[in-house]
């Protein structure tokens, strides 16, 4: 500390070497992110996912629909079934 120097303005030389190096890192940081496009990367390869989960989506309710009819059809044989068989004793 210099004679002219008092603690507060130690203190506020610290602080400012302080936010320095901060904006300085957060810059490297910035730089380092928007090289090639990371976020936009991340964007697109995330709508990417959805567009498929979504058509996936839409083929497992398909499939679901198709399945609840064939079992309500076996439904129907196996009464039939039952019902005539029930008949013919």
């Amino acid at each position: 500390m210099n004679a002219g120097e008092s603690a507060l303005e130690l203190a506020a030389k610290r602080l400012e070497r302080a936010v320095a190096m901060l904006e300085q890192r957060l810059a490297e940081r910035l730089k380092d992110a928007d090289t090639g496009g990371l976020f936009d990367q991340d964007r697109a390869r995330l709508a990417a996912e959805l567009d498929h989960a979504r058509a996936r989506e839409k083929e497992l309710e398909a499939a679901g629909a198709e399945a609840s009819a064939a079992l309500g059809r076996a439904i129907l044989e196996i009464r039939a079934a039952l019902n005539g068989a029930a008949q013919e004793h």
